[in-house]
């Protein structure tokens, strides 16, 4: 076991009143997750009513937040505090901990703040026994704890409430709201994917006091049926044709393949689909699926051709290649106790707002998913998972689908080859912002990148980031 976070009581929770946030009170951290960093948390009503106060008296749940200190000198304060958003909706705050270097180049002197959302990491979770530490899967679900947790789910279908968006969106409001009080230098907040819809949510519950907001691989409208993730395979599909397309356009690539990658392709895949010794060297034996995660890693993502030519000619070199890649990719996020993924509340989140799929097309069933994906080249397993369903969703509420009435200067970085949040999406939504004259909203373009920009283009992360919390002009940039 690595630790537990020593708990302060930093909130007043009194049914009927509002919650007062206090600082948090950060100790050295008694595990070693992270070196030289301090642990606090924040504990927050279980529910919420409509105007943000505790409802009855619902058991409290506990947010935990690691702070890294400012790298300043020893008695000089900090340039500034970074709030970190992580993704998901599932994914803790753990997946920023390895890219601490690149974070201090792009905002020096800052110290950084990272808080589990609730349902995940260190946080409180919808599995109190199957996704503690203490479990013989730790914070991941492990054989029959994956039965037990959702039947305990789904007996208490209400609970499910609990985790929505709306709620967690409370909870940083209440841990940035909290924070202020010390009167630090400038604030910011930072977000990826799922948690940049996290933080437009928290911003329509009114006003942060935060200098600025960095929306890293922002999400499409809510309702834009073109981009649910029940679509993810269309998106997956679009970013890799253009892959294979761009390949065409390189002459050392085209020469390479001696033929259009599609065409490359497709024999592959009817190869493939003919031969099962073929099709069982690829990892989960969907060729398509593979090549469609190796979309999010730049290194990956460009062996994708060659990958296609060694198949066809029955090799193996390349694809153990491939392979390697994708796992140092992996390994370089770091793995911590809080690591793993909560599939609940995935599940959970993802049913109740983020798949139109129910309500567009309510019978759909895996045959149905089977015809339209049938004509692509790349797909990904999500729809196929979405079907599945298991756990209760929550009603949606009178946030869902909307955008905050305003928002402070707010930077929006996207990548041309995003496969999970399409740049396309990202135009819609900032749009939609600056139509409705909700601040100034700044797109930085990164031409050929994928998701998750920190990570995957840290120098073109870098370059904007310092522009921007030094209010300049921020500029595109290449992969």
């Amino acid at each position: 076991m690595t630790f537990l976070p020593r708990l302060t009581l930093l909130a007043t929770l009194l049914a009927g009143t509002s919650l007062h946030a206090e600082p948090m009170f950060f100790t050295p951290c008694s595990d070693t997750a992270a070196s030289g960093s301090l642990c606090s948390g924040l504990n927050v009503p279980g529910s919420y009513d409509a105007q943000g106060r505790a409802i009855g008296d619902t058991d409290a749940m506990h947010i935990f937040v690691r702070k890294f200190a400012a790298d300043v000198p020893a008695g000089k304060p900090a340039m500034g505090t970074l709030w970190l958003v992580a993704g998901g909706p599932g994914e803790s705050g753990a997946s920023f901990y390895s890219l601490l270097p690149t974070l201090r180049r792009s905002f020096p002197g800052f110290e950084f703040l990272i808080p589990d959302h609730r349902g995940t990491g260190h946080s409180s979770r919808l599995c109190k026994v199957e996704e503690s530490e203490r479990s013989p899967g730790g914070r991941a679900l492990a054989g029959a704890e994956w039965a037990s947790c959702f039947a305990g789910i789904n007996l208490m279908p209400e609970y499910a409430a609990q985790f929505s968006i709306t709620t967690a969106a409370r909870d940083l409001k209440a841990l940035i709201e909290g924070e202020q009080g010390k009167k630090k230098p400038p604030v910011y907040v930072y977000s990826v994917s799922y948690g940049t819809q996290l933080v437009l949510r928290t911003l329509q519950l009114g006003p942060l006091p935060v200098k600025g907001v960095i929306l890293d691989s922002l999400v499409p409208p809510q309702t834009d049926a073109r981009w649910d993730l029940s679509q993810r395979s269309q998106v997956v599909n679009t970013v890799g044709m253009q892959v294979l397309s761009n390949c065409d356009a390189d002459p050392a690539c085209h020469a390479a393949l001696g033929e259009p990658a599609e065409t490359l392709y497709r024999r592959v895949l009817d190869k493939a689909q003919a031969d099962a010794t073929l099709l069982a060297k690829i990892p989960g034996k969907n060729l398509k699926n593979f090549l469609g995660g190796m979309l999010d890693v730049p290194t990956a993502r460009a062996r994708i051709p060659y990958l296609l030519r060694d198949l066809d000619q029955g090799g193996d070199a390349e694809l153990a290649s491939v392979r390697a890649i994708l796992v140092q990719a992996a390994a370089s996020l770091g793995s911590y106790p809080q690591s793993p993924l909560s599939i609940p509340l995935v599940n959970i989140i993802s049913n109740s707002e983020n798949n139109l799929q129910p309500s567009l097309r309510p019978n759909w069933a895996a045959a149905d998913l089977d015809r339209e994906e049938a004509d692509l080249l790349l797909t990904s397993p999500l729809p196929r998972i979405l079907l599945g369903g298991g756990l209760p969703t929550y009603p949606r509420d009178a946030y869902f689908g909307a955008l905050p009435a305003k928002v402070p200067p707010t930077l929006v970085l996207q990548g041309t080859l995003d496969p999970k949040t399409p740049y396309a999406g990202a135009q819609a939504q900032v749009q939609a912002l600056t139509q409705n004259k909700a601040g100034k909203v700044a797109l930085s373009t990164v031409h050929n990148a994928p998701h998750f920009l920190l990570w995957t283009a840290p120098a073109c992360f870098e370059q904007a980031s310092q522009r921007f919390i030094a209010g300049k002009a921020v500029q595109d940039c290449t992969l």
